[in-house]
């Protein structure tokens, strides 16, 4: 359920309606995943957006689940004005995986930060965001995260032509390695697989350039 939030949180909508939800996502096999976390038939259609490409959205009724999603800190309308929510420590990482398959990224790409000298060292990264039009939503869950894991993140400021501005907190190789190792403890939580699959990739890559097996 916490990861079902940190999805909504990101990519949901609380429709004015009072008891009306939906979720979007370009990932078909996401809306499934949270269609199940929630005990939901896993019913969606495709819609096709204005830019040529697809949309997997599913929309349902409960005016239950709608009034305990506010309780806990989601809103109508909370792109630019979520903040805090209300969850225990026990199932943050859960949240966070939520939020990060919803809206946010892990990157793994090569840098050769010594081209010159030495052209042929090169250095793996690993970066893990979050992103929102919210800095204050990012701020808790940077002080969330640090006072569960330890680790202490940067927040800053993506602007866009003629769009609010956004936020993204980033996480580098040492402290994304802490993260992510966290987040895909459970072999069996639920989670995006392209996203995981990225982490997974930079880990057996660091295994096999350490010697191990």
């Amino acid at each position: 359920m916490a990861y079902a939030v940190g999805l909504m949180a990101t990519d949901g909508c609380l429709i004015n309606t009072g008891r009306h939800l939906s979720f979007d996502s370009g990932d078909a096999d996401l809306v499934e995943t949270f269609l199940r976390c929630i005990g939901r038939p896993v019913r969606y259609r495709k819609v096709r957006t204005r830019s040529g490409g697809v949309v997997y959205k599913a929309q349902f009724g409960d005016v239950v689940w709608y009034r305990w999603l506010e309780s806990i800190g989601l809103h109508q309308r909370k792109s630019l004005t979520l903040g805090a929510i209300d969850v225990p420590d026990e199932h943050l990482l859960s949240l966070a995986r939520g939020l990060l398959d919803g809206d946010g990224s892990v990157l793994s790409f090569s840098h050769h930060p010594t081209r010159k000298t030495y052209p042929t060292y090169e250095y793996r990264r690993l970066w893990t965001l979050f992103h929102s039009a919210s800095r204050a939503h990012l701020e808790w869950l940077r002080s969330r995260l640090h006072r569960c894991l330890g680790i202490k993140g940067l927040i800053d400021m993506r602007r866009k032509a003629g769009r609010h501005d956004m936020f993204r907190l980033k996480y580098g190789n040492l402290e994304s390695k802490v993260l992510l190792t966290r987040l895909y403890e459970d072999p069996t939580s639920p989670r995006l697989m392209r996203k995981w699959k990225k982490w997974d990739d930079f880990r057996e890559r660091k295994l096999c350039a350490d010697g191990g097996t």
